[in-house]
């Protein structure tokens, strides 16, 4: 039985892998637009080609080949397993929990995992234009993410096609504004594997009228570049860590629709310097691995989020219940909101980072935001040790700055909170241990500490 054939399995509702006409551009390679029948042409040789399984690990680098390799998985029948990076351990520990799957990959591994399978080159042949769109069973779980790890051990996360459509659609309609009724050209700074980038970069070129450049630009000049390569209206897809390297580098970026930021929180002063810079809009979204985007707000002008349509939320005293329309059942997280006018809510924080040390209260949240204030301070973060056997919360702290030395850095923030959350030791180091999104897994903190 061929692989493609294992969709049968799948029954009900079905739903298009992709929407629009046969000439629009998906993707942009090397500047080289590939039509909406171009892809759809690899996808179909790829799903013919891969071997027979319920699920594979996608580990393609190339944005287009992921995109590719991504819909061909799905239009097999399978599911697509997306582990919170790239490192061995990691896709070990994911292979280990599927039984039978297999790996694929566009480049040559230097340590490469248990049956793994080499993406082929995808050769040049003449468009069809009359090609079939591949029709998905809404119930198919066409992907599995992980968590990043950040508050603890990576947690695995399915999601329908079903899911993914509705989502995807509000994204869709939350981005279309400035861009009216041309392409917009996308280019992301995320890794596809991660929800928040597959969100943005693999889902909306399938499922919108929004084109993904195929690169995935990390400094700078390259971002600029990868811009410059793409006709406008152009969004940037990025994190607040590679937007504060962009407005430090003074780096001159092309006319921009927008720009959108995830995966950590965004202060209003990076945001402003960002808008001013970059004279564009800064649109800040907020989700999770286990709920996709649900909320958005313009970070300069809003403090107070505002949930999309058929999304509610429930305060709980560990947290927030989340419910929406799509979702196959409700999920709790950490986020702790207070619920404002229709469909606005302000976030106060992780039940995780609300710390009480000597009888006083405060948020990690807060304490890296003016921990990053401090002129000199380039990256830094403050983070919670492990609990003595009394029970008692320390902090510590692992901060970039070249030119400040660690009793400056201290001097600072004794003068902008309380010396209960001084940070003891506070470290100096060359970088933070950051992985592909811009997040800090506590893991990672812990052995830098160390």
């Amino acid at each position: 039985m061929s692989a493609v054939i294992q969709g049968a399995r799948f029954s009900g509702t079905r739903l298009p892998l992709a929407v629009g006409s046969p000439q629009r551009t998906v993707a942009w390679l090397q500047g080289r637009p590939v039509s909406q029948a171009e892809f759809l042409s690899h996808v179909a040789t790829v799903a013919a080609q891969l071997p027979c399984a319920d699920a594979a690990v996608n580990l393609c680098e190339d944005r287009y080949l992921f995109l590719v390799t991504f819909a061909a998985i799905a239009v097999a029948g399978q599911t697509n397993l997306l582990p919170p990076s790239r490192a061995c351990a990691a896709v070990a520990e994911v292979m280990e929990a599927h039984p039978g799957c297999y790996a694929v990959s566009d480049q040559v591994l230097e340590v490469a995992p248990p049956q793994l399978w080499s993406l082929p080159a995808l050769a040049a042949t003449p468009i069809d234009y009359d090609i079939a769109v591949p029709q998905l069973a809404a119930d198919q779980v066409v992907a599995i993410g992980y968590t990043s790890g950040s508050t603890g051990s990576p947690k695995p996360n399915p999601k329908t096609w079903r899911s993914f459509s509705a989502s995807t659609a509000l994204n869709a309609a939350l981005l279309a504004e400035p861009a009216s009724a041309a392409t917009l050209n996308l280019v992301a700074t995320v890794p596809p594997q991660h929800m928040y980038g597959m969100e943005m970069s693999v889902l909306l070129p399938l499922l919108a009228n929004i084109s993904v450049d195929a690169a995935k630009p990390l400094l700078p000049a390259d971002i600029a570049l990868a811009l410059a390569a793409v006709p406008a209206p152009r969004l940037l897809v990025t994190t607040p860590v590679h937007l504060r390297a962009l407005v430090q580098s003074e780096v001159q970026l092309p006319e921009l629709a927008g720009i959108v930021c995830a995966t950590a929180p965004l202060c209003r002063e990076l945001a402003a310097a960002s808008e001013a810079i970059f004279r564009t809009r800064v649109i800040e979204v907020f989700g999770s691995t286990e709920t996709c985007v649900i909320a958005h707000r313009r970070s300069t002008q809003q403090e107070d989020w505002e949930h999309y349509s058929g999304v509610s939320l429930r305060p709980q005293p560990d947290g927030t219940l989340v419910n929406a329309e799509w979702f196959e059942q409700p999920v709790i997280l950490q986020d702790i909101v207070e619920l404002q006018r229709e469909r606005c809510f302000r976030l106060r924080g992780r039940n995780s980072d609300l710390l009480e040390i000597a009888g006083k209260r405060a948020s990690l949240a807060d304490l890296n935001r003016r921990l990053l204030a401090i002129d000199g301070v380039v990256d830094g973060v403050i983070f919670q040790r492990n609990d003595d056997l009394r029970g008692v919360q320390r902090l510590a702290a692992l901060v970039v700055a070249p030119d400040l030395s660690e009793a400056t850095i201290l001097d600072a923030l004794r003068a902008a909170t309380d010396p209960a959350f001084l940070p003891r030791p506070l470290r100096k180091v060359d970088k933070l241990p950051r992985n592909e999104t811009g997040k800090l897994p506590r893991a990672a903190l812990l052995a830098a500490l160390e």
